[in-house]
């Protein structure tokens, strides 16, 4: 299994906020302060220029930034060598069903495990949710195809298919 790391910025309520639950059944680390997240993880970031591929099995954790990123600071997170963004998928969380890159934290890392092979880690994680299995099957074609390529480029190729 590979270890799930998160910082919360703390302005999502926190009896509803995903990272918090998977928190409680001991599936994510939360850290307190942004600088104390290993700088070898890889960083799910939206920003990021590089698609996360299978290529990316090498790395020793995955580490969610629960926040905003319309209103965060993107500057703290350009540190990390490995910040990689999402491909193409539709997010199957109640607040975003069916938005197109609005995926909540639950879903980005399940994509992620997806995309690095760790399907049974994605699905232990998404079953803590009613609605979580069903991310898997709104996105299951792509996610099939995502977890095929051969790197970030082949991703963003198979990606095209979607948009």
């Amino acid at each position: 299994m590979i270890p799930l790391l998160a910082w919360r910025d703390n302005t999502c309520n926190p009896k509803v906020c995903s990272v918090k639950k998977l928190e409680k059944f001991r599936l994510v680390k939360i850290y307190p302060k942004i600088q104390q997240i290993p700088k070898n993880t890889l960083l799910l970031d939206p920003t990021a220029t590089q698609a996360l591929s299978p290529a990316d099995k090498i790395a020793p954790s995955i580490t969610v930034l629960d926040c905003s990123w319309e209103k965060l600071n993107t500057g703290i997170v350009e540190g990390w060598h490995r910040r990689r963004a999402l491909p193409f998928l539709v997010a199957a969380n109640p607040g975003h069903f069916g938005r197109a890159f609005m995926l909540n934290s639950v879903e980005a890392y399940a994509a992620a495990l997806y995309i690095l092979g760790e399907k049974e880690q994605a699905e232990l994680v998404l079953s803590k949710f009613n609605w979580g299995l069903r991310f898997l099957e709104v996105n299951k074609e792509p996610l099939e195809e995502y977890a095929e390529a051969k790197d970030s480029s082949d991703i963003v190729r198979i990606q095209s298919y979607y948009i």
